[in-house]
């Protein structure tokens, strides 16, 4: 990374390349603090009679309107034997309605140079709409379609599955996908959080359309869900489209039953997978966090400085740059409603797995022995609050981040305390959660690799 220069010319070029990058770093700097002043937001939060949360965020200064509606009927909800079923609903929502066939709501909505669409989720499903204002009563009443009647054609549900389970046959074929799915089922066990959320080839085979209607009559309610509203309305136009498109949105029934709870043990476990790679796909890790757990912003400016910080991480130092093992490796924290998982995922070459094990376990005891620099922990504080609110700059960020944000339970004040939550970290926070959350006797090591040419020592098997 240093480049010694003898000559004036060198000299030269390199004093201008330093000035170029520090005053790329001090624009970066104003440009991130004009951020977090222009996208302040003001929000309007209500819960409706019918158990909606509506979140209502005014931005006048362009006419679009983006819609985001989550819904808490992820794979969280579905049972074992039928894998995929949240998923399903939620990818046939637009493919049919009682009164649109799927052609009609694409045509519609393309007509305006709108979008609408739904996606399923672990913890929820989203169904999102951008359209322009003047499009809005339309862009309303093919979202509350899609939410409210979907009709589930068999015909539809016949291609879909089909999709689906040819996707999961095709990603028999990459690694990545094949690693992270063993990492999870040896994580989380029989948890919806150890499935894959598209289910597997004969989970999907065994959904019937009474799966998908029942799912959608119980889950698909309006105490479920939480709506936000970001762009040129204001909240008085939102209650009225509300009122004329969503009016017959009425509570479920009686509460779902919570998630199962999640049966941790501590053990080390290794998955191996033989494939004839030249490279091994490695994951290393274990459970981790909730999402509202109170330490996770310590643990998120901690895993910056192990491994989540890019480049300037000390598993990328270490590994990439002094050992020259791996082209990228990273870790990070995947925290959910119920729980989460750690991990750190690298590829290298098969004869070298062992020794990029070995030195993954070695930073991983290395944080948890001793305090991080001050130039580690400022470095990632400033990266962390000033990436923050490009999180926000657009309105259908903003939206997915207001549901999220009330999902998750996380405060209406979040986005001002975000800054505090991470400035407030001390070194020895850092190195408190290193020890509690990560273990390096404990741990998941799932690798797929050419076996033979891998020989994993026997302290991994």
């Amino acid at each position: 990374m240093r480049v010694k220069v003898k000559s004036k010319k060198g000299r030269k070029k390199r004093v201008t390349r330093y000035s170029l990058l520090a005053t790329a770093f001090i624009l970066f700097t104003i440009h991130c603090s004009l951020f977090t002043s222009a996208y302040a937001l003001d929000v309007t939060r209500q819960v409706l009679k019918n158990g909606l949360t509506l979140l209502v965020v005014e931005r006048h200064n362009v006419p679009v309107v983006r819609v985001s509606v989550g819904i808490n009927a992820g794979n969280l909800h579905e049972p074992g034997d039928k894998a995929g079923l949240a998923s399903l609903v939620a990818g046939l929502l637009t493919e049919g309605t009682a009164t649109r066939t799927a052609q009609q709501i694409s045509e519609e909505i393309d007509f305006v140079g709108g979008s609408v669409g739904a996606s399923g989720g672990g913890d929820f499903v989203s169904a999102n709409l951008s359209v322009l204002k003047k499009d809005l009563d339309l862009g309303f009443g093919l979202l509350s379609d899609i939410i409210l009647n979907p009709s589930f054609p068999e015909n539809e549900i016949i291609k879909q599955k089909e999709r689906i389970k040819g996707g999961l046959r095709s990603m028999e074929d990459d690694p990545g996908y094949i690693s992270s799915r063993e990492f999870k089922k040896a994580v989380f066990g029989d948890h919806p959080y150890g499935r894959l959320l598209t289910g597997t080839v004969e989970t999907i085979d065994s959904i019937t359309r009474d799966d998908l209607v029942d799912f959608h009559l119980r889950y698909y309610v309006p105490e479920n869900s939480v709506m936000a509203v970001v762009g040129d309305v204001t909240n008085e136009e939102v209650e009225q489209l509300i009122q004329k498109y969503l009016s017959d949105w009425r509570p479920g029934g009686p509460s779902a039953a919570a998630p199962q709870k999640i049966n941790i043990t501590k053990e080390r476990k290794t998955v191996t997978i033989d494939k004839g790679l030249t490279q091994a796909n490695i994951i290393l890790g274990h459970a981790g966090v909730s999402r509202d757990d109170s330490d996770y912003y310590a643990l998120s400016v901690m895993n910056y400085i192990l491994g989540g910080g890019g480049f300037s991480s000390r598993l990328m130092q270490n590994i990439r740059d002094d050992k020259g093992l791996v082209y990228d490796i990273h870790s990070y924290f995947a925290s959910d409603k119920y729980g989460g998982s750690f991990q750190v995922e690298l590829q290298t070459k098969n004869e070298s797995a062992n020794t990029a094990i070995a030195e993954v376990l070695k930073e991983i005891n290395q944080i948890r022995s001793s305090p991080v620099t001050k130039d580690e922990l400022s470095d990632a504080q400033s990266f962390l609050t000033g990436s923050f609110p490009m999180r926000i700059e657009t309105g259908a960020r903003i939206a997915g981040f207001l549901v999220a944000v009330e999902y998750y339970g996380l405060g209406s004040d979040y986005i001002d305390n975000y800054p505090e939550y991470i400035n407030s970290v001390t070194r020895e926070e850092v190195l408190r959660v290193a020890k509690k959350y990560l273990d390096p006797g404990n741990y998941v090591l799932v690798v797929v690799a050419d076996q033979q040419k891998a020989q994993l020592r026997d302290q991994y098997k």
